[in-house]
Parts: structure tokens; C-alpha cells; sequence
């Protein structure tokens, strides 16, 4: 009985490729090597940035600053259906430490069909002069449009804009506001911080994603003058500067990412500062996080179409900036190009192509794994945790592959349908992440 399989493996080891068959197994034996070091210089990215947020200089140059003649300023709350979170957000910057003269807080209240509306109309009524709403009834759907149509009714030449479920602290305005006064600066960035870390496994797993994000991935971008991003919320705009560059676009999914680049591309600088907090609800089941997921891998990689070309070339640019923009731009392009590297692996050693294969696999095996779902990405959440002093957070570490095993085939599924949106001319669909926040009694 076991005559014809030892026959088989007797021919499998004695088979030899013709021309054809070697051409194909060295094409895609180079195509392996290529994806390898593409995950090489991932990798490395990580560790650098790494290894600078924590032994590097630290930058904060706009931290001091308290003391100033402070701009006029609108903050803009982006809202579509909030009932359960916008009264906790207005209630926040009514406490702001920020001049009430200086300061006008515009709810971008976006198509709403629950209870966001009332609750508005209802604090505008109660605090009149200092909530003045943007009911927007019709239009193109999306956070992008809503902008587009709210900054006409802006005052001063500075915007903050938060998403609803975020509860700005005192003295978070002036911290934004601060770098604006630095006439090179376009944009700024705060960070983000879970307030729902506690519910489940999913959301402690995202609180550790934020913290290596924020805590050491933007800080040692700031530290290191490459490309801090500009995050859509917990952040602020200046008005000349968007409008130099073409306004807001309405046809992105992802208008934070596009502006950042747009910015950069006509020499204006993001700032990042670390020390401003502001606290979100992140999702709570897998459902929602994957559908986040998929929404800002189609937008980021829209920008990266659009602008990466002009960015490889940019006159405004140093190469690190350059280098460190473009890779940041592809971030998205990696799970699938993970996955192709591993069919290749197996394709490979399916087709006995051992030769071809021997120097590759442990190699691929080893990046693969150390970029996205051990090493590299593990050290940079561990350093982020301890910068945090939230030692216990660390147990958590190794469950952070599961998250990236989910990531790595929901982001795939996001490039292929969007490559199938192209080809059929389908439009991109915002979707809107769940809330969970109860209530207060007071709205």
C-alpha cells in the first residue's frame, strides 16, 4: 500500500523544471526576495523610531507656552447622529480655560436623523452666543463634505476640530493652539487616548495600538522632523493654508491623511504634540473595528495613489522627510503584500523549487513576523507602555497577534474591494462608527 505514495516521492525529488517552469519559479522567487526587504525596511523603521522616543532628544518646542495674546479661533464638532456623546463634548469646552471672546464652538451637525439636533438646539438655548450650530440638512454624505461646507462659516484663521465622542481636557485649546503661532505651521496634532479601555479584551488590545501610535510612533516622527500626521480630530487647521492648497476634499475618505499631504506637499509643516490628551471611545467589538479598519486603508491608500508620486519629489522635502512620507503613505499596502509573500513561499516549496527557496524562507519567515506581529511592532508598544507607566498593560503583548492576524486579512479584503470599486466605478461608503456611551441625564 505505500508503494505508489514512495513512488510519487521518488519522482517529486527527481523532477527537474524546463525553461518555462524555471522562468516562472525565479520570477517569483525574486518577487518573494523584493517583498522581503520591503518588510526589512519596515522593520527598521520601527526599531529606529523606536529606539529615538526613547533614548533620543525629545521634542516639544510650542510646550511652554501659556501665556500669549490668543487668536480667535472656531472649533468645529463633527457630529452624525452623537445624541449619546455630543452633550459630553460641548459640556467640555464650555470648560476650557480658553478666552470665551476668542472663542467660537460650531456643532457641524451632519444629516443627523436621531436626537443630535435637539440636544444642540438645546445647549445653544441654554448658553447662548457661545454655541452657534451648523445643521447641515443635504449634501454630499461623509466628514469631508460636512468640513467643506462648515469652513465657510468660520472665524479666525485657526480651526480645532474634534469628532464628537472625543472630552477635550481645560487646557487642550491652548495646547493646539500654541504652534499656529509659528507661521510655518499648517496643521497640528494632539493625541488620542481610549477612555473605554476597561470593557473588554478588544479594547485594552487597541488602547496598547494607540499608545505605540501615539506615544512613540508620532512622538520620534516629531523628534526626528519627518512627517508627523495629522489625525482628523484632537487637532486643528489653519484656514489660509487649506485654502492655498484647495480646501477640503469631499471625495476622500480619509480627509485627515489627504490634507496632511497637501500641506506638506506646498511647504507647510504638521506639528505634533504629544502632551495634549484628548480622550475617544474606541470600538468595542470586532465588528466595528474591522469596518474602521477597512474605511481608513481605502482612504489612505486614495492619498497614496493621488499624491505619492509628487511626494517622492517634492522640492519642500528633505529625503528623510521624503522616505518617511512615502512609507508611511503604503502602511496599508503591506498586509497584502505580506500574504502574497507567503503564497509565493508556498508556491515555491509546493513546486520542490528548494534551491530557490532555502535562502529565502527563514529569512521571510522571520521579517514577516517581526514587522507586523512580533518583534518590532512588539517593542514599540512595549517602550510606549512603559513610557505610559502602565507596566501591567504589558501582559497583553502576546495577544496583539491576534489583532494583527485580523488586520492582516480585513485590510486585504479592503484593497481588493477597492480595487473592484475602481474597475466597476462603484463610490466609496462611509461608514460610521458605533457609539456606546450612555446618556447623561442632564442632555
Amino acid at each position: 500500500m505505500t508503494q505508489p505514495l514512495e513512488s510519487i516521492e521518488a519522482l517529486s525529488q527527481r523532477w527537474v523544471p524546463g525553461p518555462v517552469a524555471y522562468a516562472v519559479l525565479s520570477t517569483m522567487a525574486a518577487l518573494l526576495a523584493m517583498i522581503i526587504v520591503v518588510m526589512m525596511v519596515y522593520a527598521t523603521r520601527h526599531g529606529v523610531l523606536t529606539l529615538n522616543r526613547l533614548l533620543g532628544h525629545q521634542r516639544h518646542p510650542y510646550l511652554d507656552i501659556d501665556q500669549a495674546d490668543w487668536p480667535l479661533i472656531t472649533v468645529f464638532i463633527a457630529a452624525h447622529n452623537e445624541e449619546q456623546v455630543i452633550a459630553g463634548c460641548l459640556q467640555a469646552l464650555l470648560d476650557t480655560n480658553y478666552p470665551l471672546d476668542r472663542l467660537k464652538v460650531v456643532p457641524v451637525n451632519d444629516r443627523s436623523t436621531d436626537g443630535t439636533r435637539a440636544i444642540i438646539d438645546d445647549w445653544v438655548g441654554r448658553y447662548p452666543g457661545r454655541i452657534v450650530p451648523f445643521h447641515r440638512t443635504k449634501g454630499k454624505p461623509g466628514k469631508a463634505a460636512a468640513l467643506k461646507d462648515a469652513l465657510q462659516h468660520a472665524q479666525g484663521d485657526i480651526v480645532i476640530i474634534f469628532d464628537a465622542d472625543y472630552v477635550p481636557g481645560r487646557g487642550l485649546l491652548k495646547q493646539l493652539v500654541a504652534p499656529f503661532f509659528d507661521p510655518e505651521v499648517g496643521a497640528v496634532m494632539g493625541r488620542v487616548v481610549p477612555v473605554n479601555t476597561g470593557v473588554n479584551l478588544l479594547t485594552r488590545m487597541l488602547d496598547l495600538e494607540r499608545s505605540g501610535g501615539y506615544q512613540v510612533d508620532q512622538q520620534a516622527r516629531m523628534n526626528l522632523r519627518l512627517v508627523p500626521q495629522y489625525g482628523g480630530t484632537v487637532g486643528g487647521v489653519r484656514c489660509s493654508a487649506v485654502a492655498a492648497v484647495g480646501g477640503w476634499h469631499d471625495d476622500t475618505l480619509a480627509e485627515d491623511t489627504d490634507i496632511t499631504y497637501r500641506l506638506l506637499l506646498n511647504g507647510w509643516k504638521t506639528v505634533y504634540t504629544n502632551r495634549s490628551e484628548c480622550y475617544e471611545e474606541v470600538p468595542q467589538d470586532w465588528q466595528v473595528r474591522i469596518k474602521q479598519i477597512k474605511r481608513w486603508a481605502k482612504g489612505h491608500n486614495q492619498v497614496m495613489v493621488r499624491y505619492g508620486l509628487r511626494f517622492a519629489f517634492s522640492p519642500y522635502l528633505s529625503w528623510r522627510e521624503r522616505l518617511d512620507g512615502l512609507l508611511l503613505l503604503c502602511v496599508f499596502v503591506l498586509p497584502p503584500l505580506l500574504l502574497v509573500g507567503w503564497l509565493l513561499a508556498l508556491g515555491l516549496y509546493f513546486f520542490n523549487a528548494g534551491d530557490m527557496l532555502t535562502g529565502l524562507i527563514s529569512l521571510f519567515a522571520l521579517m514577516a513576523y517581526g514587522t507586523l506581529g512580533n518583534f518590532a511592532a512588539f517593542f514599540e508598544i512595549a517602550v510606549a507602555v512603559l513610557l505610559d507607566g502602565k507596566r501591567r498593560r504589558l501582559r497583553l503583548l502576546p495577544l496583539s497577534l491576534l489583532g494583527f492576524v485580523i488586520s492582516l486579512f480585513a485590510i486585504s479584503s479592503s484593497v481588493w474591494g477597492q480595487l473592484m470599486d475602481k474597475l466597476l466605478r462603484r463610490d466609496m461608503v462611509w461608514d460610521k462608527t458605533v457609539r456606546y456611551r450612555q446618556p447623561s441625564v442632564e442632555q
